[in-house]
């Protein structure tokens, strides 16, 4: 009965499992990187789709806010699987652990390639936007995406988590 009842008491979770993009989707979901990643879409998205400005905005909105809500879960799920492969093969032959930067260049790419997706799918099913693959408009959105992961990232040397 005493164990029961000690298996019952609150306790803190602990993990103790973390890879870089867990890391870096913590910053990106930060609210000041979510503005800044706001007003450096917004002024990409105006520039080339050439939307009045309260159209812009809505869509750059709207994209932004279905991309984290649903790179919450694909980042740091893409990260793992970065992990697995290529990652475990690299850090293997280099005797690497986690956090290195090949690793984190590929965090920063994965994120930014996923965002771009997703605010894709938005511009294009919801406001009927042209934005093909191999168009500059897609490049350009990566381009805009990669920049906010890159602010992301660098705030973690400046003010690392405290976890």
């Amino acid at each position: 009965m005493i164990l029961v009842l000690f298996l019952l008491q609150p306790t803190k979770a602990h993990a103790n499992m973390v890879w870089p993009a867990l890391y870096l989707e913590i910053r990106l979901c930060s609210w000041w990187a979510v503005l800044v990643g706001l007003l450096v879409e917004y002024l990409f998205v105006r520039w080339l789709f050439k939307l009045p400005p309260l159209r812009a905005l809505w869509a750059d909105i709207l994209a932004n806010t279905f991309s984290t809500i649903v790179g919450i879960l694909l980042i740091p799920l893409a990260g793992i699987v970065w992990e697995l492969f290529p990652g475990s093969l690299y850090m293997w032959i280099f005797n690497w652990g986690t956090f290195n930067p090949l690793t984190w260049l590929g965090t920063i790419l994965i994120a930014s390639f996923i965002n771009t997706l997703l605010e894709r799918l938005v511009y294009k099913k919801i406001f009927h936007l042209n934005i093909g693959f191999k168009q500059k408009e897609f490049r350009w959105l990566f381009i805009a995406n990669f920049l906010t992961v890159v602010i992301a990232f660098a705030s973690l040397w400046i003010m690392p988590l405290e976890l």
